[in-house]
């Protein structure tokens, strides 16, 4: 059975504050950590009030520090808001502290909006500079060699796994030709999904990372005692979906009885199209959908996603989610 991960947005429930959201960062990751989860990968976002990893490496340290063997890593850096050499050295200190255990997740994306790109001090050529500024952070990985006059420290030499994040056609031929596994974010943006697996799998070069190609793609996946509880669990995620969408976005809301009332009829078109990539229900249905999902993509590995309202619901479908796993293990192969 391919492996699990878990992709955590550290949502801010309202009624409550970051420094709760780090508390339970910390307690689903080392529960991942228990039930046998691959990696455990936080995401950079800037000025959402309901997302609180801006400070991404940090709370990787955070996790890392807590846990004993489940990888930790950036799902993703976006790389245009910060030089090379400032994530090279970032996440070679983090991988020295936790030995084998960092991962890189690189974005193109700014991951907040024009403003707020502007105070990053990052401006908007440097998505444009994308692959010349991976390869450069690529080099600062690499052991020193004469001569050379800027190097990361932390850094040189270290064991940082790079990944290379997308949700285009364009994230996937960068990885393919740099010979660097991929992460596709189907939790949120799925229509290139199909091509870009195509073109990644069809298109990759071996390299001194990776042999063959290795993808990775992102699902909404809620667990729960039933398919309803399940469905209003998912709704707190649906309703945060469509506030980001009219430009209002807050703190993650409760669940509702009826994600049908909320929002207009396009809004909520637009919301289960963004979201199509999502199982949701009672082990039996996730199972289900876990498997169909699995036999029409053929990733290499799942990163499970779920931004759930109540901490100890949320605790409970990534328990239940692992169970999932070991059941579809056990099934025989063909």
């Amino acid at each position: 059975m391919i492996p699990f991960s878990i992709l955590d947005l550290a949502p801010v429930a309202e009624g409550s504050d970051p420094s709760q959201t780090f508390r339970n960062t910390l307690e689903l990751a080392q529960l991942g950590d228990a039930l046998g989860y691959t990696r455990y990968w936080l995401a950079e976002h800037h000025n959402m009030p309901g997302i609180a990893s801006a400070a991404t490496a940090v709370l990787i340290g955070h996790v890392a520090g807590g846990t004993s063997r489940i990888r930790v890593g950036a799902g993703g850096i976006m790389l245009p808001n910060h030089s090379p050499l400032q994530v090279a050295e970032q996440f070679g200190t983090l991988a020295s502290l936790y030995p084998g255990r960092i991962d890189l997740g690189l974005g193109r994306a700014p991951g907040t909006d024009q403003a707020t790109m502007r105070a990053l001090r990052r401006y908007g050529l440097s998505a444009d500079n994308f692959p010349d500024d991976v390869a450069e952070l690529l080099h600062y990985f690499d052991p020193v060699r004469p001569g050379q006059l800027v190097q990361a420290v932390p850094g040189s030499g270290v064991d940082v796994a790079v990944w290379l994040l997308g949700s285009s056609l364009f994230g996937a031929r960068l990885a393919a030709m740099l010979g660097l596994p991929y992460a596709f974010a189907s939790h949120f943006a799925p229509d290139a999904l199909d091509t870009a697996l195509d073109v990644y799998r069809r298109e990759f070069q071996p390299s001194k990372y990776l042999q063959k190609p290795h993808a990775m793609l992102a699902i909404n996946v809620v667990v729960a005692d039933s398919d309803a509880e399940a469905r209003r669990l998912f709704t707190s995620q649906q309703q945060a979906f469509v506030n980001l969408r009219r430009g209002m976005p807050g703190l993650l809301p409760p669940p509702i009885d009826d994600i049908n009332r909320y929002g207009a009829s396009h809004e909520r078109l637009g919301m289960e199209h963004a979201l199509a990539c999502a199982v949701v229900g009672d082990s039996d249905t996730v199972e289900r959908g876990i498997a169909d999902f699995i036999e029409r993509h053929r990733p290499d590995e799942l990163m499970l996603t779920a931004n759930v309202f109540d901490h100890a619901a949320r605790l409970r479908s990534f328990e239940l989610a692992a169970a999932v796993r070991g059941r579809l293990a056990a099934q025989p192969v063909g």
